[in-house]
């Protein structure tokens, strides 16, 4: 083995441990029976100990109901439904713009730049005022639309970048043997966007399943929270119960590391697709 190639392990090996050692100290505190806040440096749980995560499994409501299975899968809905409208409306928006030349598109593209230019905690109070008119408040239904005003202009970015790679000639020979543009749309350019569609479809999924600022202003019933208001329970005023908060966020990580781990093979060319400037 040569020199630089040594050197370039090292370096990587270097770069793994340094990205993995906050993991493992989460997984550290996960596994002490203890509360209090590890000092230790090493990644080694000096005790092994799953009272933490029977502690975070096991919680009940006022009603002595178990209530995290709710929770976690108040999360799998919000997160699933935001993927779907998102996407769902996005293909079809990204496309329209990619393809077609009408007035208004540049427009339309400045106004979608624009609404991400912004946090979503600036839009907390009118979100609020338009939910509690709709009478959404403590309601999944309002959550999803609330991520979804964010979503759709981000996945029409990414997949409109996506369709912009994608070749003319296809649909055109689509179109001249007798085809729709829609059997265009529907047959050529969505099965050759799928790497886009699935990572554009994995970044929606995350940020609504981690958002924690809209979620914990719109919801005030444990049996409607989603698990980033569970987990910023276990932190209060006072005092942190640490090694509850990390068996959490290790429970919370588990569902985010399996879609991840299953549409990884999507991730390198989809953001290549989505990267370019249409």
């Amino acid at each position: 083995m040569s020199l630089r190639r040594l050197a370039t392990h090292l370096v990587l090996v270097v770069a793994t441990a340094v990205t993995l050692y906050p993991v493992l100290w989460v997984v550290k505190m996960a596994l002490t029976p203890a509360q209090g806040f590890a000092l230790s440096p090493s990644p080694l749980p000096e005790q092994v100990s799953l009272r933490n995560f029977a502690d975070v499994l096991l919680v009940r409501d006022a009603a002595g109901r178990w209530i995290f299975l709710r929770q976690a899968l108040n999360s799998l809905i919000v997160a699933s439904a935001v993927t779907v409208v998102g996407v769902a409306l996005s293909c079809s928006a990204a496309y329209a713009l990619s393809r077609f030349r009408f007035p208004g598109r540049e427009a339309s593209l400045r106004a979608f730049l624009f609404s991400q230019m912004f946090p979503g905690v600036v839009t907390t109070i009118p979100l609020y005022v338009v939910l509690e008119k709709l009478h959404l408040l403590n309601h999944l239904g309002g959550l999803v639309l609330c991520y979804a005003t964010t979503a759709i202009p981000f996945c029409v970015f990414m997949l409109k970048g996506a369709f912009d790679s994608l070749p003319v000639e296809l649909e055109e020979a689509v179109l001249l043997d007798g085809g729709t543009r829609f059997d265009a749309f529907w047959r050529v350019a969505l099965p050759l966007a799928r790497p886009a569609i699935a990572v554009t479809a994995l970044f929606s999924f995350l940020t609504a399943w981690n958002e924690f600022i809209l979620a914990a202003t719109f919801l005030s019933e444990p049996r409607q929270y989603t698990l980033p208001v569970v987990l910023s329970r276990y932190v209060g005023d006072y005092a942190t119960e640490w090694g509850r908060f990390a068996a959490g966020a290790v429970l919370v990580s588990v569902p985010v590391m399996a879609v991840f781990f299953a549409l990884q093979r999507h991730l390198t060319g989809g953001l290549a697709q989505g990267g370019v400037k249409g």
